[in-house]
């Protein structure tokens, strides 16, 4: 704590106040402090816990939506490795609304008795490309986004457009519609991005998408749409199984039979615990396992030191019965 003082030009008891989020401290002067400990890699020591061999045996998870369907099958997969390594498991949760930064969560999480950290980046961060991780500190970032300094881990969003449209263009569909989630998404990103370069590696050019929000209702508004407007394509492919659901719905409202007049599919299987007789074609990803790779290269007792790494966890595509050969 003196050297932090030193380094911000103020006294001991002003770098204990910043430590515990003690209001009378002026705004200029806790950045100033913030700095200071960031820069030298300094966390503060929590009163009454043990810190054998100068760790905590703790890793931290920060993420902006704990309630999503993947966010859910990942915190498992973190807790499980957790606790066979005989670790801890810290959470935060981040603003849904406000603006993420990369930056604000190291530093919240590394407020707390942590020696790793797992970042949740579902939307892209503004100071992606120049965030430093913590000194010392083992940190993960969620995303299929590479980073120059830190290791990313995350299921392959693009290779799962790769599987399903490979299966669509085999069952000699041209037509395919593609329903995608909010734009700012990163996951959507992706899987766009895959179904746009299968249609065009088969001379097909793509007809705009339409978003939905992940939601199963907006998913039916799309089906509907292009139930009503669209009268060419063969085949729907939903960015998720909610919105797939949704646009099966639309189209059987609509008069039309899926699979024998459109086929459907979605991505990430997750409707078998809501949908009786699921029949939807799918890819499932192994969210448990991302959760441990993620906690893995993040736990320093658990993570040989390598140089930062892409890690992308392949899907596996599920095949049912809402997709059928292209009507003729």
């Amino acid at each position: 704590m003196a050297d932090v003082a030193r380094a911000a030009g103020v006294s001991q008891q002003t770098v204990s106040r910043v430590v515990n989020g003690m209001s009378n401290v002026n705004e200029k002067t806790r950045k100033r402090v913030q700095a200071a400990m960031a820069e030298l890699g300094f966390r503060p020591s929590f009163a009454g816990r043990s810190l054998r061999d100068g760790r905590y045996r703790s890793v931290g998870l920060c993420i902006n939506d704990i309630t999503k369907f993947g966010n859910l099958s990942m915190i498992d997969g973190i807790a499980s490795a957790a606790r066979e390594h005989g670790y801890a498991l810290t959470l935060i949760e981040m603003s849904k609304t406000e603006e993420f930064l990369l930056s604000e969560a190291s530093r919240r999480m590394a407020e707390q008795p942590i020696d790793g950290m797992v970042i949740g980046m579902s939307r892209m961060s503004p100071d992606f490309e120049e965030f430093q991780p913590l000194p010392g500190m083992g940190t993960v970032i969620v995303t299929m986004f590479a980073h120059p300094r830190v290791t990313t881990v995350d299921s392959d969003h693009y290779g799962c457009s790769l599987l399903l449209m490979d299966y669509l263009i085999d069952l000699g569909h041209k037509q395919i519609r593609f329903i995608g989630g909010p734009d700012y998404s990163i996951d959507e990103q992706f899987r766009q991005a895959g179904w746009r370069d299968v249609l065009r590696r088969n001379h097909i050019e793509p007809v705009e998408p339409l978003l939905g929000d992940w939601s199963a209702n907006s998913g039916y508004e799309a089906g509907r749409y292009l139930a009503e407007h669209d009268h060419e394509m063969t085949a729907i492919y939903a960015a998720n199984d909610q919105m797939a659901n949704g646009a099966i719905e639309a189209l059987r409202d609509s008069g039309l039979r899926v699979p024998e007049d459109v086929s459907v599919v979605g991505v990430d299987d997750s409707l078998d615990e809501y949908v009786a007789h699921n029949e939807l074609t799918t890819v499932r990803f192994d969210l448990h396992e991302r959760g441990r790779r993620a906690f893995e290269y993040a736990a320093p007792e658990v993570a040989a030191p390598s140089a930062p790494a892409a890690i992308r966890i392949p899907g596996k595509l599920i095949v049912r019965h809402s997709a059928t050969v292209a009507r003729g």
